[in-house]
């Protein structure tokens, strides 16, 4: 650990040579890169400087102890040893926490594209729940939320539904939120009383800057269409809508959420960006899968991740195993304790890679 350390402190060193160049200094735009580099990395050299002078004093404090003759500074070198031990391996395990890699995408808007799968009528009813559910969550937070896509069934239900959540960190408590959601319950279209399971799938994709992918204009077909209707509780009503192609993928959206046809433009191409996004994202978790032990946050929807079970008002993340008994709770909103178990594993997870 220590020695990976010390390459950040090279980083470091390296960076605040190249700070004082005249000629950086008159680069506004790398003296700003490199800063902003610099301030990520800070803690963590100033730590492993910390390290370095609390070991020195813990080799001199043993020193003291093989060359003394005086008892009572034995004694004394002796207790100073054991009061330096414990606050360098407290260091040490704070230095571990502060080389987990961040997810870059952390601070992003999200995208949540929730769809019915299999079941029939009932899932689609589901997967309005889990919309209700996640719109409580983002409301409890006080982030902004959209729908900007939804296909309804007669039933009261979604086929699919897509919502927009802006806000600090949303991406950071969405992203383990990907996968297939079970549901057991009986559907109030079931006559005989009986206990069926249908399944959900939810997809959360990080708003992506154009930076980031860059759309080629010959790729898309974008035509505009009346609005369908006056869409959900959280649309607002328009008078125009963009239905975009982009097709080398196939992808496509429909976006009446806007007031004008640009705006829609823009949100259903943010869209496209994201999916691509997730789609090139996914090839990478398929070749890392074989390699990992955990399928945290892998986004893999073959996998059940959560299972809802009504009769029993219980949920249960299969990932982490974490059970709730209080499902109206969860159905509510109450989302922060299957979050922070699954982020404690995921960075349980990632600081073993750094151990090794």
């Amino acid at each position: 650990m220590l020695d990976k350390i010390a390459k950040v402190v090279a980083r470091y060193d390296e960076i605040e040579r190249q700070m004082a160049d005249p000629v950086v200094l008159a680069d506004h735009v790398k003296l700003t890169e490199l800063a902003q580099e610099r301030a990520e990395i800070t803690t963590l050299v100033e730590s492993y400087r910390r390290h370095q002078t609390l070991s020195q004093e813990l080799a001199d404090a043993h020193e003291l102890v093989e060359l003394e003759d005086d008892d009572e500074m034995i004694a004394l070198a002796k207790e100073e040893i054991e009061e330096l031990t414990t606050r360098l391996e407290q260091l040490e395990e704070h230095m571990k926490l502060l080389l987990i890699p961040k997810d870059p995408r952390d601070h992003k808007n999200v995208f949540i594209e929730i769809r019915a799968g299999t079941g029939g009528d009932e899932a689609g009813i589901f997967a309005g729940d889990l919309l209700r559910m996640y719109t409580r969550y983002a409301e409890s937070r006080k982030w902004k939320i959209e729908i900007v896509d939804e296909n309804r069934t007669g039933v009261g239900g979604y086929s699919k539904v897509t919502m927009a959540v802006k806000g600090k960190g949303a991406f950071s408590r969405f992203k383990f939120e990907s996968g297939t959601h079970r549901v057991q319950r009986v559907p109030i279209t079931e006559s005989q009383g009986r206990i069926h399971t249908s399944a959900v799938t939810v997809a959360v994709m990080p708003e992506i800057e154009a930076v980031e992918i860059t759309l080629d204009e010959r790729d898309l077909e974008i035509t505009s269409t009346f609005s369908s209707g006056p869409g959900g509780q959280h649309m607002q009503k328009n008078a125009t809508a963009a239905r975009i192609v982009h097709k080398p993928s196939g992808l496509f959206v429909k976006i009446q959420s806007e007031r004008s046809l640009t705006q829609n433009k823009q949100l259903g191409m943010a869209i496209i960006q994201a999916r691509l996004q997730e789609a090139a994202e996914a090839e990478q978790h398929e070749s890392q899968a074989a390699n990992r032990k955990s399928q945290v946050g892998s986004g893999d929807r073959s996998e059940k991740i959560r299972t809802y079970n009504y009769p029993q008002s219980r949920v249960t993340d299969h990932r982490v195993g974490f059970t709730s008994h209080n499902l109206s709770a969860v159905m509510d909103g109450a989302l922060d304790p299957f979050i922070d178990a699954l982020t404690i594993a995921d960075q349980a997870e990632k600081l073993a890679a750094v151990e090794e």
